[in-house]
């Protein structure tokens, strides 16, 4: 588990934390009350460690706040959806897994 603080850089569209030698994120878009995530990345050094995960509920967390409805498009994030079904709630209706 990893200790940064995870931060919403507004300006690269992704929520960010520092992971090994590099930066772990998600990539998303944001769509007036709707946010689709799209890509997840962590460095190789720094898999397996639970920090994409970490990602993913941070994101899903901050979703659930704010009343932000989501578009999956990342797999690792829908994945993790389906084992987590607490947060199908704020999947986009009309969105498929």
């Amino acid at each position: 588990m990893n200790d940064h603080p995870i931060t919403d850089n507004k300006e690269a569209q992704r929520f960010e934390m520092p992971a090994g030698n590099g930066l772990a994120f998600i990539t998303y878009k944001r769509h007036y009350d709707r946010i689709a995530l799209m890509h997840t990345e962590v460095p190789p050094e720094a898999e397996g460690k639970g920090i994409a995960g970490n990602l993913v509920r941070f994101v899903l967390e901050k979703a659930k706040q704010e009343k932000i409805k989501l578009e999956v498009y990342c797999p690792f994030v829908s994945s993790y959806l389906k084992r987590h079904p607490e947060y199908n709630e704020l999947v986009e209706k009309d969105f498929n897994l």
